[in-house]
């Protein structure tokens, strides 16, 4: 599984390519949303992990663009240091699969990630 990690904070992206690729993970870094997007086209990942606060494209907008303009159903992670019931909700209205607040164990991040590829496979499984 291809993971798309975008996040402006260097020393998290290391650390979370670390845990990622620990676990078994392929991933791919974007240090900004403007890059995540080319990514998302190019390299057909099979989850994204976003910041909410990015430089050229926010995380906000990355989901908005995916679910839109991509009309795509790639699953989007959120994470973000802004616990405003009112952002995270407008995570999950614009399609994000999940959002978590920093700070937050990796181990977290992880379990999240086979969740959702879990669901991805019960519902292949099932339909």
């Amino acid at each position: 599984m291809k993971i798309l990690i975008c996040e402006d904070e260097e020393i998290l992206l290391t650390a979370l390519e670390f845990r990622l690729s620990k676990q078994g993970f392929k991933t791919i870094l974007a240090k900004n949303g403007k890059q995540a997007l080319q990514l998302i086209e190019d390299e057909k990942p099979d989850l994204v992990v976003a910041d909410i606060m990015m430089p050229y494209v926010t995380g906000l907008e990355l989901v908005d663009f995916v679910r839109n303009d991509f009309e795509s159903d790639l699953p989007i992670i959120i994470i973000s240091a802004l616990e405003e019931d009112d952002v995270i909700l407008k995570a999950f209205e614009l399609g994000a699969s999940d959002f978590i607040a920093k700070p937050f164990k990796p181990t977290e991040l992880v379990l999240r990630i086979r969740k959702i590829f879990q669901e991805q496979q019960i519902a292949t499984t099932n339909s």
